[in-house]
């Protein structure tokens, strides 16, 4: 599986936007340093793994598909916007950010920005639908850069940049109402959809429980017990409201 850690060294500048009917192809201005072998590898864009189509000197080439458009912001794209380039992770390095797949979850907005000395302090407004993805200290990628929810809004969440962040990565480029694209920490996707579906199964399997459990006649229980079946005698739910497991 693809993988990325969020940790940005590199950018470039968006030179050309191909758009026609359904397809868009993009290029990118940037040092990075390719091979061939490299041609057909995923890049992270701006936190959107994207496919490596071609490159010429210091120009690379990206195939951009529909579904990538409509949740990222590469809909609204411009020339010269800069971009956040990462690699994909090779097996035994360090792991500074956290784990990043380049599915972009959503895009939000930039609410408010608080300068607070050298570091930023950026309000986000996002949709009612993905605040339950949001934990408190909890890991968030902002445009393909691993952040921490530093808090929890009511409309949507706070993060703390360093100024180290803000030089090597797009974000120092960023204004109030400017559009970023939102991956959330998939561990926690994966917890939340397996605490969720087990949740109604659970919820499920009580309802069907209950459904089947009847209270039966004394004078059944007394038959039950000379033919030594076993049968739950349940108090008076006045009073302890236990259930005694009696076996004769």
């Amino acid at each position: 599986k693809i993988m990325f850690n969020g940790i940005i060294k590199n950018t470039g500048i968006l030179k050309k936007i191909h758009k026609k009917d359904n397809n868009c192809v993009i290029e990118i201005l940037s040092n990075m340093n390719f091979s061939k072998s490299e041609i057909g590898s995923s890049i992270s864009c701006s936190g959107a793994c994207l496919t490596l189509e071609n490159f010429k000197k210091n120009i690379i080439k990206f195939y951009v598909s529909n579904e990538t458009l409509n949740r990222t912001i590469f809909k609204s794209s411009k020339k010269n916007d800069l971009i956040n380039l990462e690699k994909s992770l090779k097996y035994g390095e360090r792991i500074s950010g956290h784990y990043v797949q380049g599915h972009v979850d959503t895009t939000c907005l930039v609410s408010k920005i608080i300068l607070l000395g050298k570091s930023w302090l950026i309000n986000f407004k996002l949709s009612n639908f993905y605040l339950k993805y949001l934990v408190e200290k909890g890991s968030i990628t902002i445009n393909g850069v691993s952040l921490t929810i530093a808090k929890v809004l009511k409309d949507g969440f706070q993060i703390s940049i360093i100024p180290k962040t803000l030089k090597l990565t797009s974000l120092i480029k960023l204004k109030e109402k400017d559009l970023v694209n939102v991956e959330f920490d998939v561990l926690g996707k994966y917890i939340k959809h397996f605490l969720s579906s087990n949740s109604a199964t659970q919820r499920k399997k009580l309802n069907n429980t209950t459904e089947l459990m009847r209270y039966s006649k004394i004078s059944d229980l007394i038959k039950d017990a000379k033919k030594g079946k076993m049968f739950i005698l349940v108090d008076d739910e006045n009073r302890e409201n236990e259930g005694d497991l009696i076996i004769s």
